[in-house]
C-alpha cells in the first residue's frame, strides 16, 4: 500500500512554480473574493494567502458581508476584470443562497478565471480545448501521474456530480481513456459500483462514508471529503480500516488539498506564460 502524498508532491510544484515566478518582470496578484463567514472558506482563503506570501504573488482578500447584494459581487467582479494588477480571480465557493455562484462565476474575465468554472473554461474543458482546469480535479490527475497510477481502461467510480469536481473530472478521467462511472445522492446500490471499481473518488463530505466493504481489493482510493470531528479533520474514506485492502490511498488531511491550492499557482502563472 502506498500513501499519495499530496503534500509532498504540492511542495515540489510549488518550488517549481516559484523559480518561474521569481523570474517575472513584475508580481502576479491574485483576488480572492468571500462572501459571509463560512468557516471552511475562511481556512482555505488563509492556505491560499499564505502560499501567495510564500510565493511573491500579491494575494488580495476581498471580504463582503453575508448580506452583501448579488449585484455588489458582481461590480466587484467587473472592477476586478479591470484592474490590471490583478491577473486571477476566485470566487470561494460556497456563497450565501441569494447569490447564483454560476452567474457571478461567468462574469470573471476569461483571462482572469482561475478556477476555471465560467461556461467557457468548461465548454472547452468538455470540447478539448486549452483552458483552465478547475482546482481539485487538476490536482487529483496531477497526484494520480506523479504516482504513475495507469488510467487508460480502468474503471473508476466517481461520487461527486459538481461543477467545482465531479463534472471536471469525468471529463478529464474520459480524456485519459478510463471508464467512469458517474454516482451521487440518488445513486442505488453505491457499493456495487463502488467494488467494481479500480479506481474510486469520492467528494461526499461523510466522514468514513466509503468503507472496507465497498472497497475491492488492490483498488487506488481518492479522498477529497472534508469533514471535522470532534474538532480533527477526516475525510469520506474509513481511512485505517481501508489500508490493507488498498493498494494506493490519499490522506486526509495531506492528499488531495494541498495539491488543489498549487494548482492556484499553477493556473495563475498559465496566463503570464
Amino acid at each position: 500500500m502506498t500513501i499519495l502524498d499530496g503534500k509532498k508532491v504540492s511542495t515540489e510544484l510549488l518550488n517549481e512554480l516559484k523559480l518561474k515566478i521569481d523570474k517575472l518582470d513584475k508580481k502576479l496578484g491574485l483576488a480572492i473574493i468571500w462572501v459571509g463567514n463560512n468557516e471552511a472558506s475562511n481556512i482555505y482563503i488563509k492556505n491560499k494567502l499564505k502560499r501567495c506570501e510564500e510565493l511573491g504573488v500579491i494575494g488580495k482578500l476581498y471580504h463582503l458581508e453575508e448580506n452583501a447584494t448579488e449585484d455588489e459581487v458582481i461590480n466587484l467582479i467587473e472592477s476586478l476584470n479591470n484592474n490590471d494588477e490583478i491577473n486571477g480571480i476566485i470566487l470561494q465557493s460556497p456563497v450565501p443562497d441569494h447569490i447564483d455562484i454560476i452567474k457571478c462565476f461567468n462574469k470573471i474575465k476569461p483571462s482572469k478565471d482561475i478556477d476555471g468554472f465560467s461556461n467557457i473554461s468548461m465548454g472547452n474543458l468538455v470540447l478539448g480545448k486549452p483552458s483552465h482546469i478547475s482546482c481539485t480535479p487538476k490536482g487529483i490527475m496531477k497526484l494520480l501521474d506523479y504516482y504513475h497510477i495507469d488510467l487508460d481502461g480502468k474503471n473508476v467510480c466517481l461520487i461527486n456530480r459538481s461543477l467545482i469536481v465531479g463534472k471536471p473530472l469525468f471529463n478529464l478521467l474520459i480524456r485519459r481513456n478510463a471508464t467512469v462511472t458517474m454516482c451521487h445522492s440518488h445513486t442505488y446500490n453505491l457499493s456495487e459500483h463502488t467494488k467494481n471499481a479500480d479506481i474510486v473518488i469520492s467528494a461526499v463530505g461523510k466522514p468514513k462514508f466509503i468503507t472496507k466493504e465497498m472497497i475491492k481489493f488492490g483498488a487506488v482510493v481518492i479522498d477529497v471529503g472534508i469533514s471535522r470531528v470532534d474538532g480533527k479533520v477526516v475525510g469520506d474514506v474509513d481511512y485505517d480500516n481501508v489500508l490493507d485492502q488498498v493498494s494506493y490511498i490519499t490522506p486526509v488531511p495531506g492528499g488531495v488539498g494541498p495539491m488543489t491550492v498549487a494548482m492556484i499557482f499553477e493556473n495563475l502563472l498559465e496566463k503570464i506564460d
